[in-house]
């Protein structure tokens, strides 16, 4: 599978034998959490909405929220469901040779000694539902690795 859409949820068999024990909390409670909200809301006559970034850097949310996640629940707030939001599809080793050559005063790895690292090759994120209803990225890459580093 080379692209996920919002069909697609997170295995937790998949999770636990294949992925960094360190993360399996994160993403098995993330996964059971919007299972259940979106289950209370169906059984209570609400309408949810919610939206899976592929990646999220930047400034932290405390505070106050970032305008990006203002401005992205503003356009789906009339709208019920799941909607993934990632603007980008990157591997690892194009994603260490764009940070590499925009912020050289780091120690990024090469893509040379990222091919050396063994791991399940994990799909894209599509958002096609989301630019369907008409959102629009403001942002790319290169602006969310700005805005946090």
């Amino acid at each position: 599978m080379d692209m996920m859409d919002e069909s697609f949820w997170a295995d937790v068999d998949f999770v636990t034998q294949k992925l960094n024990p360190k993360t399996h909390p994160y993403l098995i409670s993330k996964t059971f959490t919007e299972r259940a909200v979106l289950e209370f809301g169906t059984q209570h006559g609400l309408d949810v909405v919610t939206v899976n970034p592929g990646l999220v850097v930047g400034p932290f949310i405390c505070p106050r929220f970032p305008d990006s996640v203002r401005t992205s629940l503003a356009l789906v707030l009339d709208v019920k469901g799941r909607y993934n939001c990632s603007s980008n599809t990157i591997s690892l080793d194009k994603l260490s040779e764009l940070l590499r050559g925009k912020y050289p005063e780091f120690p990024i790895p090469s893509p040379e000694t990222l091919a050396e690292i063994k791991g399940p090759k994990l799909p894209g994120v599509s958002s096609k539902k989301l630019l369907g209803i008409g959102f629009e990225f403001n942002n790319g890459l290169e602006e969310m690795f700005d805005g946090a580093i």
